[in-house]
C-alpha cells in the first residue's frame, strides 16, 4: 500500500517522524532521551518509518538511518527533513506529526537502534482468536446485496476495513482490524486448483502483524470471523489456490508464516534471513510482497533485502520446496501479466522491474526503469505498437514507464521499455481496466498540494495525458489509489485525510470511466487507501 508506503506508500515513505526531546541532541555528542520519550519515539518510528528505513534502520526504500549517518546531519537538519520531506524521496510530515514528535524522532534516530524481540509459533497461536465458528458460517449471503461488486477499503489509521456496496455507493460495514492494514486479499480463481465462491473470504495484513479473516456473506456485525498475529510488523498476505492456506509475510521478525485458512491457526514458520545477491549475510530480510501464483500450487515471497524472489511449493508443508531466485534489491510490490505466468515486481533501490517466470521457476528479465518504481497492484493493457504492455509509477520521479510483457506473441518487445509518459509528480499507484480507454496514475508524493491532490489520465491510444483531475482542494488531503468497478464503468479514487488522520473526514470520489465526470462522493471514511473490487481482484483483472 498507502503506505504512510505506501501507501506503502504514503506511510512507507513516511520514513521519519519524531517528537519532544528530553535533551537537545546538538548539545552533546551522544543524544539521549528519557525512558518515556524513548518509548514514544520508538513507537512512532516503528509505526511510521520502519517500512522504508528498516527496523534496524539500515535503509531500503528510504535511506540508512544508523547513528553514523544521522548524527552528522544534526538535530535541526533532521527535524527539517522530517517536517518538509526531500525532493524525489519522502514526502512531508509536518501535517501529520507535532513539533514535539518531530523533535523526538530526530533525536531517536541519532541513537543506537534497539533490536525488537522474536516471535515463536507458540506465541502466534496464543494470539489466534475465533469470533465465528466455521461450522456456523452461512451457506448463502445474509444481506441481499451484490457482494461481487463490493469494494473492500482499507481505513488505515482507523484500524478498520470498510465494506462498500459498489452498486449503491453505500457503506455496508466498518470492520475492526487492528493498526494500519497494508494489504487485503481474497480467495481467487485459480487455473489449476478450485475454491468455492472465490472472493467470499478476505484476509488483511496489518503493520501490527495481524491477519484478519473477513466473510462478505455475513451480516455487517459478524463479518470479522477470526484473526491471528504472525509478526510485530508485516506487509502482505495471500491465499493458496485451493483456499486451504493463508501466508503472511513479516517485516519483523523477517519470516513468512503459513496459516490454516479456516481456523486461522499458524502452522509453519520460515525465516527469510540469509545471504543476499551481494554475498552478504542479512539479518533483517523483510518480506514485502506475497502472492499466489495463478497457474501453480505455489506462493511467491519477496525477500526484500536479499534481492530474491522465493517460489514456495505448498503441496507438502513438512518438506517445502523453495526456489530462491536472485534478482535485485529491494523487492517491494508487483503484479502478474494477463496470463498469470509472469510476475512483475519493483526492485525500488535498483531502479528495476524484475520479472519472474512462475512456470519455469526462474528469473525471466530485469528491466531498467526510472527512480524507485512503485506499481502497486499494477496495470496491464494493449498498445498499438508494442502489443500487451504493463506500467509503473515511481516514488522518485514523475514518470510512468511502460514495457512489453508478451514474450509469446511479441518477442521483440518483451521486457523492453516501450515508452514513457512524464507526469506532474511522483506517485504510488497506476490502474486500468480492459474496457477502459485510459490508464490512471496518482501523484501522491509530490510536495505541492495542487499536484498531490490530482490524478492524471493517460489515453492508451495516443499515449498522452488527456486529463488532470483535481480530486480535492481541501488542505491536508491528497488523492491516492484508483480502482475500477466490476464492469469498468466507474473509477474510484481515494481522498486521504493526512491532517485529520484519526477522523472520518476522508472520502472516495467516483468518476465515470468514459466521460471522466464525477458521479458521487462516498463520505465518512478514515484515511481510505487501497480499495479492491471483489470481482476484479478475484478474477485477476488488472
Amino acid at each position: 500500500m498507502i503506505k504512510p508506503t505506501v501507501l506503502s506508500a504514503l506511510g512507507i515513505v513516511a520514513g521519519m517522524a519524531m517528537g519532544g526531546l528530553s535533551v537537545t541532541a546538538a548539545a552533546q555528542e551522544e543524544p539521549t532521551l528519557s525512558k518515556e520519550d524513548f518509548e514514544r519515539a520508538k513507537t512512532l518510528y516503528f509505526q511510521r518509518c520502519a517500512g522504508c528505513h528498516g527496523v534496524l534502520r539500515k535503509g531500503a526504500t528510504g535511506k540508512n538511518l544508523e547513528p553514523e549517518n544521522t548524527r552528522e546531519k544534526g538535530q535541526q537538519r533532521l527535524e527539517r527533513i522530517i517536517a518538509l520531506g526531500t525532493e524525489g524521496g519522502m514526502n512531508n510530515f509536518d501535517d501529520m506529526f507535532s513539533e514535539e514528535e518531530i523533535g523526538l524522532l530526530a533525536t531517536y534516530i541519532q541513537m543506537e537502534p534497539p533490536v525488537p524481540p522474536e516471535m515463536s509459533l507458540a506465541m502466534m497461536r496464543e494470539r489466534t482468536k475465533v469470533y465465528v465458528d466455521p461450522k456456523d458460517y452461512p451457506d448463502k449471503p445474509l444481506h441481499g446485496r451484490n457482494w461481487e461488486n463490493f469494494f473492500v477499503v482499507i481505513e488505515r489509521d482507523a484500524g478498520k476495513v470498510a465494506i462498500i456496496d459498489g452498486d449503491k455507493h453505500e457503506i455496508v460495514a466498518h470492520v475492526d482490524t487492528g493498526y494500519a492494514v497494508h494489504v487485503i486479499k481474497a480467495t481467487e480463481h485459480h487455473n489449476k486448483e478450485h475454491v468455492d465462491n472465490p472472493g467470499r473470504f478476505w484476509y488483511t495484513q496489518g503493520r501490527d502483524g495481524k491477519i484478519n479473516k473477513i466473510d462478505l456473506w455475513q451480516t455487517p456485525d459478524k463479518m470479522l470471523v477470526a484473526e491471528t498475529q504472525i509478526a510485530y510488523d508485516a506487509r502482505d498476505v495471500a491465499v493458496s489456490g485451493d483456499g486451504k492456506y493463508v501466508v503472511g509475510g513479516g517485516y519483523w521478525p523477517p519470516h513468512f508464516v503459513i496459516v490454516d485458512a479456516e481456523t486461522m491457526l499458524p502452522i509453519k514458520v520460515v525465516s527469510t534471513r540469509g545471504i543476499n545477491v551481494d554475498g552478504e549475510y542479512v539479518n533483517e530480510s523483510r518480506v514485502a510482497a506475497v502472492y499466489t501464483t495463478p497457474n501453480e500450487s505455489s506462493f511467491l515471497i519477496s525477500a526484500k533485502e536479499l534481492g530474491q524472489m522465493w517460489q514456495v511449493d505448498y503441496t507438502d508443508l513438512d518438506n517445502l520446496k523453495i526456489a530462491k531466485i536472485n534478482s535485485a534489491k529491494f523487492l517491494h510490490d508487483g503484479f502478474f501479466d494477463p496470463t498469470g505466468r509472469y510476475f512483475q515486481i519493483a526492485a525500488n533501490a535498483s531502479d528495476k522491474m524484475v520479472v519472474v517466470d512462475t512456470q519455469d521457476w526462474n528469473l525471466e528479465a530485469m528491466i531498467d526503469v526510472d527512480t524507485k518504481p512503485h506499481p502497486g497492484p499494477g496495470a496491464n493493457w494493449n498498445d498499438k505498437e508494442c502489443g500487451p504492455v504493463a506500467g509503473t509509477t515511481h516514488l522518485g520521479v514523475g514518470t510512468v514507464t511502460v514495457w512489453g510483457n508478451d514474450p509469446e506473441g511479441h518477442a521483440d518487445q518483451a521486457w523492453k521499455v516501450c515508452y514513457e509518459v512524464e507526469t506532474d509528480g511522483p506517485g504510488l499507484f497506476i490502474r486500468t481496466h480492459p474496457t477502459s480507454d485510459f490508464v490512471w496514475a496518482d501523484q501522491t508524493l509530490h510536495p505541492e498540494p495542487e499536484i498531490q491532490q490530482s490524478v492524471q489520465v493517460i489515453n492508451k491510444e495516443t499515449r498522452e495525458i488527456v486529463e488532470t483531475i483535481r480530486v480535492t482542494e481541501e488542505p491536508g488531503k491528497v488523492a491516492v489509489h484508483m480502482e475500477f468497478n466490476r464492469d469498468g464503468s466507474e473509477v474510484w479514487v481515494s481522498v486521504w485525510n493526512r491532517t485529520e488522520n484519526k477522523q472520518a473526514t476522508g472520502e472516495i470520489v467516483v468518476y465515470d470511466a468514459k466521460t471522466l465526470e464525477e458521479k458521487a462522493r462516498i463520505k465518512g471514511l478514515t484515511t481510505p487507501t487501497g480499495k479492491f473490487n471483489v470481482f476484479n481482484r478475484t478474477n485477476h483483472v488488472t
